[in-house]
């Protein structure tokens, strides 16, 4: 918008009065200035925006227009400013969190559910996406609060920034399907044969770009199996659901399929070795605008477990 927003607030307050003086009275300006600020925009937009006689002005088809647009944008400059009026008033600090959408459900939100209530001066925003985009925004300076897995040590060295992981709890990637399944296959391989085996059966893996699935191709790399048909998908709720409809064998993480081993709806499969456990945790920059929200988050998850 090149025109002086200054301009704009005199036209809005000429189109609220239709009168020059009564403005110019609340303005706290001279009538002259404020007929001279409407004729610089009209001949800036060349448009005509009032009807000028001895009785006042009213506002052409012209003006309508843009005084709808105008006062839209001054009441939302007022919500603005009342905003952060009552933020100062009341102390309320914004604490942004980025965080997988499998993270965020199963561990973040039953976390805030009671925070937010006990901490209601912390408005909180959360963007779902993946652990590498999170620790780029933490490095950024775009978000305050990661919840990610924990990558390697090289991630960080590379990352050059001064970044503070905080482990929280150790969570296992474990092969999950339904005896249905299983029992399908065993008319399509030999029990003694295991290549057979990862050759037949459907692996339902998150994309390469995910960071479980990184911790789960380490694995099968270092023992050698290669899954020969597998079925991406873009989040672990839907592998899990992929698992329990018998598409095939999910990778999931076990803490999150608790109910369904539990009740029998899923079986977990051991190909022989256990994938070695990993670190869940919250990531923020060593030094941080937001960290007394960051501390009260970290010490409250601290208490519930």
């Amino acid at each position: 918008m090149e025109q002086n927003l200054n301009l704009y607030q005199i036209f809005y307050e000429v189109a609220g009065c239709r009168n020059f003086s009564v403005a110019a009275q609340k303005l706290y300006i001279s009538q002259p200035a404020v007929s001279k600020a409407i004729s610089k925009l009209e001949h800036s937009l060349d448009v005509t925006l009032f009807h000028r006689s001895s009785r006042g002005v009213t506002l052409t088809h012209e003006g309508e227009i843009l005084f709808s647009h105008v006062k839209q944008a001054m009441t939302s400059l007022k919500s603005g400013e009342e905003l952060l009026r009552e933020a100062s008033s009341s102390h309320i600090i914004y604490l942004s969190i980025g965080v997988s959408t499998t993270l965020c459900k199963y561990v973040l939100l039953p976390l805030l559910k009671t925070f937010i209530m006990e901490n209601p001066n912390i408005k909180i925003n959360i963007s779902c996406q993946s652990t590498f985009d999170t620790i780029a925004a933490i490095e950024n300076g775009t978000i305050d609060l990661g919840l990610i897995g924990l990558p390697s040590e090289k991630t960080f060295r590379q990352s050059g920034s001064e970044i503070t992981y905080l482990p929280l709890t150790a969570i296992e990637d474990i092969f999950v399907s339904t005896d249905t399944y299983l029992h399908s296959l065993q008319t399509k391989y030999k029990a003694d044969a295991q290549e057979d085996f990862f050759h037949e059966a459907a692996f339902i893996m998150l994309d390469k770009g995910n960071i479980s699935r990184k911790h789960a191709d380490s694995f099968l790399d270092a023992h050698r199996i290669t899954l020969h048909n597998v079925m991406e998908v873009n989040n672990m709720d839907l592998a899990i659901e992929f698992a329990r409809a018998g598409l095939g064998i999910a990778c999931v993480i076990s803490d999150f399929v608790k109910t369904d081993l539990q009740s029998g709806t899923l079986k977990e499969i051991k190909l022989g070795h256990r994938i070695p456990r990993r670190q869940i945790g919250f990531v923020y920059p060593a030094r941080s605008s937001s960290g007394d929200a960051i501390d009260k988050l970290v010490k409250y998850y601290g208490k519930l477990n």
